[in-house]
């Protein structure tokens, strides 16, 4: 008898209910975390160019955005702060601090605010720490004391997590006792552990005004993102920050870094977290402009192949769209 009577993949795949049996990876919209990009310099909800169907919000308008993203059955959002004055130390945490006072005041615990803890969009040279005297080393120590104190307002002000993407060693244990000692033991930690230097954060860096290399000597972030080429030294950042206390871990890019996910998903309990970057959301939404792909579709397909590396939480400019998207799928 033929072999491919006894195996025929086919009848699997025959119609939607037995595609539906069969699958493997299940898609939940309250697995996705929703950036939100607030800006003191605007008056009103812009455009930003570089990031299709995505806004820069006033204080205001992302009351009103967060109210829509909650009728879509998004509550949980990653913020980004993009101030009005930049420097190169005394920085001004007041307007992220008044806009989380006012997220919570009208929302209050339905819904989830991370806020991104980085000096980046502060500092009027990009970079994500304080430089020494040359202009041509970023700082560690003295970045992560202010992280430290940067973290403490915060969430005096009402965030439920500190998502810190700095990349400075030891900021995670400094952050912890930091909160500890003030009496915010419940505050979660969510690390960008795993956050490589990478060619994918283009339309981020315009949205947030924070492209390094302005009034420095150095142009890129090499010497404190992970590289590319060396995937071993992002496995031991995340297994150092869950040893000095992250409560979620995070790889940033997303799909360049499957391997990393993957590994990681196998070696750690933690949650973990896949932030689908600027430019790789990008990348799709042009496609889709262009009439090549279909837009929910390809998101989608992104989503199913981070779940299936091992992520349990996508961070997707798209996310207010996951469970209209995900209600609709053909298996």
């Amino acid at each position: 008898m033929n072999d491919s009577y006894y195996n025929n993949r086919r009848r699997i795949r025959a119609n939607q209910h037995i595609r539906e049996l069969a699958t493997t990876i299940q898609l939940n919209h309250k697995e996705f975390i929703q950036p939100l990009f607030l800006d003191e310099t605007i008056s009103t909800q812009t455009v930003i160019d570089t990031l299709n169907e995505v806004n820069s919000d006033t204080i205001q308008s992302a009351l009103v955005q967060i109210e829509k993203d909650l009728e879509k059955g998004i509550s949980k959002f990653l913020l980004f702060p993009v101030p009005a004055k930049k420097s190169v130390s005394n920085f001004d945490y007041h307007f992220i601090i008044n806009a989380i006072r006012e997220i919570k005041k009208k929302f209050g615990n339905s819904v989830w605010i991370a806020a991104d803890l980085c000096l980046c969009a502060y500092t009027n040279h990009g970079h994500c720490g304080i430089l020494n005297a040359n202009r041509d080393k970023v700082l560690n120590t003295e970045s992560v004391i202010e992280l430290s104190k940067y973290a403490l307002q915060v969430v005096k002000a009402g965030a439920d997590c500190i998502a810190p993407s700095d990349m400075m060693d030891g900021r995670i244990g400094a952050i912890r006792e930091t909160l500890n000692e003030n009496q915010f033991d419940d505050i979660s930690i969510m690390s960008y552990s795993a956050k490589f230097s990478s060619q994918f954060y283009g339309p981020f860096r315009d949205a947030c005004k924070s492209t390094p290399g302005n009034n420095c000597n150095i142009h890129d972030r090499r010497t404190y993102q992970a590289s590319a080429f060396n995937k071993n030294d992002a496995i031991l950042s995340t297994l150092r920050d869950i040893e000095e206390g992250a409560d979620i871990v995070m790889v940033k890019p997303a799909l360049p870094y499957l391997d990393v996910i993957h590994e990681l998903s196998n070696t750690i309990k933690h949650p973990l977290a896949a932030y689908h970057v600027s430019g790789e959301y990008q990348s799709i939404e042009l496609l889709a402009q262009n009439n090549i792909i279909e837009r929910d579709k390809a998101h989608i397909e992104v989503w199913t192949a981070l779940k299936r590396g091992g992520a349990n939480i996508i961070i997707s400019y798209a996310a207010r769209h996951a469970k209209e998207w995900i209600e609709k799928i053909e298996y």
